[in-house]
């Protein structure tokens, strides 16, 4: 029998109907195809990416050439542009502003055929580091009041370029689905004056069932309400709601626990497509009702949804996701992944570290 369960950060509903699918091999798990052809993010292509905006690099180097670890530079297909004013505006009962924002590129390796499951802590550490730097600076401007950083992998994922790198946008609003779990987040700690993460934390540390990954700063895990198969967040045990202020000991932590999580989707599902996404505080004016709480109900964390099932029409008409694998036996496969990993280790490629 199917099982209906409320997932507490969105108060939203899932089905879980696991008798509709049983391992993962039931699933269309077919690994990430290569695309051949020009990459405009390798080395020695510098050219024919806009100017960059900051980068790692090799002692002597210079600015829009060879010698970068890390490079981020603005999207050249932006979706929002950080020039002008927003001039929010109405039409009748209709809102507008301009497309004013942010739309930036991390490119993480200048290794075109990397993989974020195999970067070495080092190489993770880099990237995360430019994660936080990018999301501090872009929040200095008052104009942007949220930071989503994303990863697709994988076309079938929205990855239009094989070569790894993350986006960034700034935008100048509150996504709907961050304002659904700020909203929770508020509400459970009115009522019980705790974190509504780090009671979710304590549980999931407690109950070891959809635990996959844990180290001093760090789980990774299933949520109880996941609404896709294989679901998985990664998520601070020190209660932080905004993720620009993690500290160099967590980015050492989070550089090992993040591999370490997409190693184990890698290895379980075949190296899927997925979506990785980054939820922190948004920013809030301090005369804003609600700022002056944020600090303390909000917990940053991310969301990995591997892309081997589809949304129809059920989904979409009703806001109910039916999800076909029970999140306790999700969790059960990629702790096997792991644990098989530790005991013969990775096939394929090395550690990649550059």
């Amino acid at each position: 029998m199917s099982i209906l369960r409320k997932d507490p950060v969105s108060s939203g509903w899932v089905i879980i109907a696991e008798e509709r699918g049983e391992r993962p091999t039931t699933f269309d798990t077919t690994k990430v195809k290569k695309r051949a052809g020009f990459c405009p993010f390798c080395v020695g292509n510098e050219n024919s990416t806009p100017p960059e905006i900051s980068a790692y690099r090799e002692p002597h180097s210079h600015k829009d050439s060879p010698g970068w670890r890390v490079r981020t530079i603005p999207n050249k297909f932006a979706a929002l542009r950080i020039e002008g004013d927003l001039n929010r505006r109405g039409d009748g009962m209709y809102d507008m502003m301009n497309g004013v924002g942010a739309h930036e590129v991390i490119i993480e390796t200048p290794e075109h055929d990397a993989n974020m499951a195999l970067y070495s802590p080092e190489k993770m550490r880099e990237v995360l580091n430019m994660y936080r730097e990018r999301h501090h600076d872009l929040m200095k401007d008052r104009r942007f009041k949220y930071i989503q950083i994303f990863r697709n992998y994988g076309y079938s994922a929205g990855a239009t370029l094989d070569h790894p790198h993350t986006q960034l946008i700034a935008l100048p609003i509150t996504p709907r689905w961050v304002k659904e779990e700020l909203s929770c987040a508020k509400e459970h700690y009115e009522i019980k004056e705790r974190c509504l993460f780090c009671d979710i934390i304590n549980q999931e540390i407690k109950s070891q069932s959809r635990l996959i990954f844990e180290n001093d700063e760090f789980i990774s895990f299933a949520p109880f309400a996941s609404k896709f198969p294989f679901e998985t967040w990664i998520i601070p045990k020190q209660h932080r709601s905004d993720f620009k202020m993690i500290s160099d000991a967590e980015i050492k932590q989070l550089a090992i626990a993040l591999p370490k999580t997409l190693l184990a989707i890698h290895r379980a599902l075949s190296d899927p497509p997925y979506n990785m996404i980054l939820h922190s505080a948004p920013q809030l004016p301090p005369d804003r009702p609600g700022a002056e709480t944020i600090v303390h109900d909000y917990h940053w964390h991310i969301e990995i949804y591997p892309r081997i099932s589809k949304m129809a029409g059920f989904e979409w008409g009703t806001g109910f996701y039916i999800n076909t694998v029970l999140p306790e036996k999700a969790a059960e496969y990629l702790r096997e992944a792991l644990t098989e990993e530790i005991k013969i280790g990775a096939p394929g490629p090395k550690e990649q570290t550059s």
